[in-house]
């Protein structure tokens, strides 16, 4: 296997997003969009990276679900109420604008992050 085979194969999982691309990303999304919002330091976030990870895997075409580092991505966490992590907020188009349609706070176990999903896909 090349270099490029392994850095390709490498990058499964969920896509981390910052300040400077999060409200590019909801805007030219053209599927519902599951945000982790999330800290190196936090221990339920640990928990809930693997499988995030997982979903993003199993979701994808279906479902953008990226990561969102809040200690470095501040005005974002600002800009949507995070107070608490992990937080997962989904959002949806509707109408022709994505707006937020679900959000749980603190980690709920794979069966809630499904649960979120099952709403949107």
């Amino acid at each position: 296997m090349s270099d490029t085979q392994t850095q390709q194969t490498m990058k499964k999982g969920a896509a981390h997003v910052g300040d400077a691309d999060f409200d590019q990303l909801l805007k030219n999304s053209k599927t519902p969009v599951f945000v982790d919002f999330y800290a190196e330091w936090c221990g339920p976030c640990k928990l809930a990276a693997p499988i995030v990870d997982k979903l993003s895997d199993e979701f994808r075409g279906k479902v953008e679900i990226v990561k969102l580092d809040v200690d470095e991505n501040s005005a974002t966490a600002q800009k949507y109420g995070v107070m608490s992590i992990p937080t997962v907020v989904m959002f949806n188009k509707v109408g022709d604008e994505m707006k937020e349609v679900d959000r749980k706070i603190g980690f709920p176990g794979e069966q809630g992050y499904r649960e979120m999903l099952g709403k949107v896909a």
